[in-house]
């Protein structure tokens, strides 16, 4: 495989816009006339307005055992950023290749798609699967549809590989996310007699106060459980007392937290700080689970073999393989580029890491065909 072709993909990824509020169908019609064209397996799954679709594809035996190759499709804004070069274009200078979602992670899915002729020349033994998701960047709101119909049609595979940047290094854990949005009640009235009233903003700010509390509380270290409150809006007027107030906050539980305790514990943070007749609603608006650690990780120990360096370093950042993990396949993290290029302006990825990348797919290839 030429590293060449993995830079033509990705200059054809890049063009297309994929920003999460778009449609990503436009690049996954592309993509599926390139793996059909191949031979490839394909599945498709989408969000209810269909405007969105996950992409799964099959190379080599319908049998269980194979290797998943995890992406998303879908990119950050733009909004407000000062770039140098034109996002939606590929642009190499110096040895980097800049563009909208090059680091994160059209560099991967480009080296995959580089990889698919081998792929489909290789008698493989075992299968090689290609997943492709929408709205990662928001909620990973695609992936469990993707891996739902995986589960249900697809012989499950022996390990998952996510391909977010890590410098072609192995990650076999990172934190969590847990969204939220808590509605806080109280009682209208004229602000000359706030008596009269309840404020759901004072309630509000109980809350906030509690949870900052907590924070001050929490370990260092990227393994650590943090929290955030990064909205809130409420009231009609500066002269009436508030009747609602909305917040908008975060749990980044550590890779080995319990969810369900730190929920239980959240949730008498949030009642306690409102009055027993005016109890705050709470729902949950994203919930992306942490990649656990596991002991003998046969993920972990076939990338090894494959040329990734393992870091025994967790993730700063959440990705989609706790997902998987979830569905009982061992997973690591490991793709070309560096995570502190990923949403920026002038976003870029070495020249050098995607040949590594795939380098490291080419043992791969040759991995599954034994």
């Amino acid at each position: 495989m030429n590293v060449m072709m993995a830079i033509d993909r990705l200059r054809t990824l890049v063009a297309f816009d994929t920003t999460s509020r778009n449609s990503n169908l436009a690049l996954v019609d592309w993509v599926v006339r390139l793996l059909d064209a191949a031979g490839a397996r394909i599945r498709l799954t989408y969000d209810d307005s269909r405007a969105k679709a996950n992409v799964l594809a099959s190379f080599g035996p319908d049998v269980p055992g194979g290797i998943l190759l995890s992406a998303h499709t879908d990119v950050v804004p733009v909004d407000g950023q000062v770039w140098s070069h034109a996002p939606f274009e590929l642009t190499e200078r110096d040895g980097r290749l800049h563009g909208r979602g090059t680091a994160d992670m059209k560099g991967f899915v480009a080296c995959c798609l580089a990889a698919v002729p081998g792929w489909a020349k290789a008698d493989l033994n075992r299968p090689i699967h290609l997943a492709l998701s929408y709205d990662e960047e928001v909620g990973c709101f695609g992936v469990p549809r993707l891996i739902a119909d995986l589960a249900a049609h697809v012989p499950k595979p022996a390990l998952a590989i996510v391909g977010e940047p890590t410098g072609m290094t192995i990650a076999d854990h990172h934190r969590g996310y847990l969204g939220f949005r808590t509605t806080f009640r109280g009682r209208a009235a004229h602000s000359s007699d706030p008596g009269k009233g309840v404020s759901a903003i004072c309630a509000a700010a109980q809350f906030v106060r509690r949870l900052e509390k907590l924070q001050a509380q929490d370990a260092d270290g990227t393994s650590r459980t943090t929290f955030n409150v990064g909205q809130i809006s409420g009231g009609t007027g500066v002269n009436i007392v508030p009747s609602h107030c909305d917040v908008l906050w975060e749990i980044r539980p550590a890779a080995d937290a319990d969810l369900l305790l730190l929920k239980n514990m959240t949730d008498k943070l949030v009642s306690g700080a409102a009055r027993p007749d005016f109890r705050p609603e709470t729902h949950e608006t994203i919930a992306i689970p942490p990649l656990r650690p596991e002991s003998g990780n046969p993920a972990r120990s076939i990338a090894q073999q494959l040329g990734a360096a393992l870091t025994n370093a967790g993730l700063p950042f959440g990705t989609e393989g706790g997902f998987f993990q979830g569905a009982g396949i061992p997973t690591i993290v490991c793709g070309p580029g560096s995570i502190e290029q990923a949403h920026q302006a002038d976003e870029w990825v070495a020249i050098d890491q995607l040949d590594q990348a795939s380098r490291f797919l080419n043992q791969m290839t040759r991995w599954a065909a034994v």
